[in-house]
């Protein structure tokens, strides 16, 4: 709080003070007063205005200066009461978010019942022109081991675990430059190999297409499976068709089916039917 008895606070009392004093001896002497002490009273009486107003002044400001600390401890508390409230719509907002994937979650499992998931948050990210990939909350503890494949709750192939601690693994993403999975395009078969693209980090490449191969823009690009991943996973959709530099084979390039800016939560396939 600041200093109460500031020198024009001083002023103001003490100002006060003598005009009340003064006041009451003019009324004092105005009883059964004479008709000089009447005139000198109307004289005066100005003066007693005067000193009301001073008075006046200086209880406000008595109680502007006292209440200064509740005013500043009840704008504390209003602050404190609006960030809490601002975390509780925050929360609330994350456990909508997760309830909405666990239901996308439960349509994926109806489809594939053989999947066992573990559900886990990413908690960091490491990207690079290079590198991409994260770490995740979840780990051996929760049966996760490396290789398995990371997904979302629509089956969109997010990345493969690389590494793993207790509670924690890396896994590093599809737009990674050294990540390869084996691809087919649904609507004709075609294979190929998917990886990350060193020229534009938010697109995949498909390489090894045949040449004479027709192969249309948004044709579905699924995993074709392996020991690490099942088949069909969505990995993305053809955005473009080139000739490869070899000048003997065509590449796609794929727009990945995973939105990597929205990605708060991911799902391992811990287990699933390779038969």
């Amino acid at each position: 709080m600041k200093q109460f008895f500031t020198p024009k606070v001083k002023a103001i009392l003490i100002a006060a003070i003598v005009m009340a004093l003064l006041s009451g001896v003019i009324i004092s002497a105005t009883t059964e007063a004479t008709a000089a002490e009447r005139l000198v009273g109307a004289v005066l009486a100005p003066v007693r205005s005067v000193a009301s107003a001073i008075t006046r002044q200086a209880e406000q400001v008595y109680d502007y200066l006292f209440r200064f600390d509740a005013l500043k401890a009840e704008n504390e508390q209003l602050k404190q009461q609006i960030l809490e409230m601002e975390e509780d719509v925050r929360t609330a907002q994350a456990y909508q978010r997760e309830n909405e994937r666990l239901q996308q979650l439960l349509d994926l499992k109806t489809q594939h019942e053989d999947y066992q998931f573990a559900a886990a948050y990413i908690t960091s990210w490491n990207a690079s022109n290079w590198k991409d990939s994260f770490t995740i909350d979840e780990g051996e503890k929760s049966g996760i081991a490396e290789g398995m494949c990371a997904v979302t709750e629509y089956g969109q192939v997010v990345g493969i675990v690389a590494e793993t601690g207790a509670n924690w693994a890396t896994v590093v993403t599809i737009q990674d430059s050294t990540m390869e999975i084996s691809a087919s395009i649904t609507s004709s078969g075609y294979t190929g190999v998917v990886q990350g693209s060193f020229s534009d980090a938010d697109t995949l490449r498909m390489n090894y297409l045949a040449q004479d191969a027709v192969i249309k823009n948004n044709d579905q690009i699924v995993t074709t499976g392996s020991n690490l991943y099942p088949k069909g996973l969505i990995l993305g959709y053809v955005a473009d068709v080139q000739m490869a530099e070899t000048g003997v084979e065509k590449y796609a390039v794929v727009r990945p089916s995973a939105d990597f800016e929205e990605l708060e939560q991911i799902f391992i396939i811990t287990d699933y039917d390779n038969s």
